[in-house]
């Protein structure tokens, strides 16, 4: 009888090759090293349930790094002093492990729950991530959204599994640059869906590229990637105070503020 699959074991290349692109050595040891540190700390505060086996290396790393290939495998190489910020990173994806693949980039992680934001600061600091690379903000995203040192300030804003689209839309928008890109990671994805994202970015002054769709491998479900582009300044309206933009999201028919 064949032995079982060991859950703490590095996946093989197909893993790589699936996704597009393949990390390093040094890389490669830093994701078995973070995967490491998830299960000590998942022990101790209830970070996520996707630590062993596919769960981490589909569920977890090949889902946060797949819309990023393009920029991963880009033919010359990935900008420097990229700022990228991570909305409700919860136990620290996407982030960590896009401060792994992109080792030149600075990333913001942001979440209200304080106790994960410190497991996700030891995990980081253990695998010497923290210094000067990564910043932790403990606090909602609204106010994220409204701080001088944050508003229009990244190349890339991203958040994976936080809440609707429309209302993720309204996080993620007034934190770029007037050229970054917003990501919002989605499960299936249909018109209803689209239709309600574009009239929320409608009023962000923002677009919306076409959706891209990924089925991940072995049979773990399908995943939509939704990139925004900023198409003018964002109102100065949103994000809106804390908890409104989940009570009340942007709707169909909202007119643009001033700003």
């Amino acid at each position: 009888m064949d032995a079982s699959p060991d859950p703490s074991a590095p996946p093989d290349a197909s893993l790589w090759q699936a996704l597009g692109w393949t990390p390093d050595d040094g890389q490669l040891a830093a994701l078995v090293a973070l995967q490491e540190q998830l299960r000590l700390w998942n022990g101790r505060v209830n970070l996520t349930r996707l630590v062993e086996g596919d769960d981490f290396w589909i569920a977890q790393v090949f889902d946060s790094l797949w819309p990023w290939v393009p920029l991963l495998s880009a033919p010359g190489g990935v900008p420097d002093g990229l700022e990228l910020i991570d909305v409700g990173t919860g136990g620290g994806f996407p982030g960590l492990a896009l401060a792994i693949a992109l080792p030149t980039a600075r990333i913001t992680l942001v979440d209200s729950v304080g106790r994960k934001l410190e497991a996700v600061r030891a995990m980081a600091s253990s695998l010497g991530l923290e210094e000067g690379r990564l910043r932790l903000r403990c606090e909602r995203v609204e106010r994220t959204g409204r701080s001088p040192d944050c508003r229009g300030r990244f190349d890339r804003a991203m958040a994976r599994a936080v809440a609707s689209a429309p209302v993720v839309a309204e996080y993620l928008v007034p934190l770029l640059k007037p050229d970054g890109l917003a990501l919002l990671y989605r499960g299936q994805w249909g018109a209803d869906d689209q239709r309600d994202l574009e009239a929320a970015v409608g009023v962000l002054r923002a677009t919306v590229d076409p959706a891209l769709r990924r089925d991940l491998p072995a049979g773990r479900g399908v995943r939509h990637g939704l990139w925004l582009r900023p198409s003018g300044r964002c109102p100065a309206a949103y994000p809106r105070a804390v908890g409104v933009p989940q009570k009340t999201p942007i709707a169909p028919g909202a007119i643009t503020p001033g700003g």
